[in-house]
Order: structure tokens, then sequence, then C-alpha cells
């Protein structure tokens, strides 16, 4: 098992891709800390991973941030790796009035989270020569919906953050790389569309632009994570590994 005595950190690890990576990790041998704010989705995680830490967090908050930090090496002793798998959507106007609202929003857990856990990650990765996995979107390279500037921008930001310290902390022995996933079918639509009736609509447009034709499991992704975070990819950093079911392909 390539994880095993590995300290693996999943932020937004209660639901979707972070808790299926989360959960298969703890099959291989990884001791995982979880974040999110849903206590019952956590709760849930948890039941299916055998000493698994359990952090309730928003990632909106410095303090909270902080806390996820300290509480897992205070906890496990280091820090192998930080995935970074919270993420925020939403469908604002450039002209709407609580656009700046968005904006703000979107960001603050898009990219700043990220940005400060990193900060706050990385001198104990630089003691384990560990790794950071950052996950992005198809929103970062193609505009698919209008009203979406937001999520967009925040997702390229992210993007380039990842390049930019790559470059930076190779010298230290830390790798950092993204992943850029296509339409994935979990939960996270429910706080996209609230009626629930439309939402096998909405997973037939998705599927319809995609060249494959079909939405990816949050497993496939998962699969992917564990590979860029495992030393069998001990040369891969600064790279972006896209996996979409050719949605950039078809445009």
């Amino acid at each position: 098992m390539p994880f095993i005595n590995k300290v693996v950190l999943v932020v937004g690890g209660s639901s979707g891709i972070g808790a299926a990576t989360a959960i298969k990790l703890c099959g291989e041998g990884a001791r995982v800390a979880i974040v999110g704010r849903n206590k019952s989705k956590l709760k849930a995680v948890e039941n299916q991973c055998e000493g698994i830490l359990v952090i309730n967090a928003d990632v909106r908050h410095d303090e909270d941030i902080k806390k996820i930090v300290d509480t897992t090496v205070n906890h496990f002793g280091k820090l192998d790796v930080l995935i970074n798998s919270v993420g925020v959507a939403c469908f604002a106007s450039i002209t709407a009035e609580n656009a700046m609202e968005e904006f703000d929003k979107t960001m603050a857990v898009n990219l700043r989270a990220a940005v400060y856990l990193s900060h706050l990650a990385i001198p104990h990765l630089i003691k384990t020569k560990g790794n950071i996995v950052n996950i992005s979107s198809v929103a970062s390279t193609a505009v698919f919906f209008e009203n979406h500037f937001a999520y967009c921008t925040s997702k390229a930001g992210l993007d380039h953050f990842t390049r930019s310290i790559a470059l930076e902390l190779a010298p230290k022995g830390v790798r950092i790389n993204i992943i850029i996933p296509g339409p994935v079918k979990t939960d996270y639509i429910n706080g996209l569309i609230s009626d629930i009736k439309e939402h096998e609509k909405f997973y037939k447009m998705l599927e319809n632009r995609t060249a494959l034709g079909k939405q990816s499991e949050a497993n496939e992704i998962a699969d992917l994570i564990l590979y860029i975070a495992s030393e069998k990819a001990r040369s891969i950093t600064g790279s972006s590994f896209v996996i979409d079911n050719g949605m950039l392909l078809k445009g």
C-alpha cells in the first residue's frame, strides 16, 4: 500500500470528489484528515474510514484555516499530502447588483483558501518532502456558461497559482500539481439547482457537451488524485491533468 503511514489532509472531504478520495486513501493505509462544514456528511465519511480525523471548519474564515492545519499536524505529528478539493460555484452577471459579493465569496473559497492552506502547510511538507494536489475545473480554460465569471476566474487563478509555487518549491523537494475535471456526477449540483426535477435535464445537457457523451464518477477523479499524490508520480510537478470526457475537445 503506497500510502502506509502517510498523513493526508483532504479539504472538502465531506462529499463528492473529496469524500471519494478520502475513502480510497483510508483503504490504501493513509492516515487521513477530512474537512467540511456539513457535520452529517462528515459523519457519513467517518463511518466508512477507520481512524479518520474529522475537522468541522469553514475555509472562508482564517481562524478555521489555521485550525485545520494545526489540528492535523498536532494529531498525526506530520503532514505528507494536502488535497485542496473544496469549491463553490455561483451564477451572477458582471452587471448584477451582487456581482462583487458573489465574486468575493467564490474567490475566498476556491482560491484564497487554497493559497492560505498551502502557505501554512508547506513548512510541514518541506520536512516530509510531500506534495499538494489542487482540484480545478475545465472552467479554468473555457467558458461554458454565461454569468459564470467568478467561478471561471477563481479556477484559472488556482491553475496558475499551482504552477507558480511548483517552481518555487521544487528545489525543496515539494511537488505541486493540479487536476482539471469536467462534469462529475456528485451532490454538488444541489447547490446550483434547487429543483430536483431539473437535475437529470442538467446532467444530460452536460453529457451532450462531452466527446464521450458521459460524466465522470467521483471515484475516477479520486483514482487520478491518488496517483499524482503517490511516489509513482515523484517526477511530476507543476502539471495539469485534464479528466473531462473530452469536454474541452468538443468546446
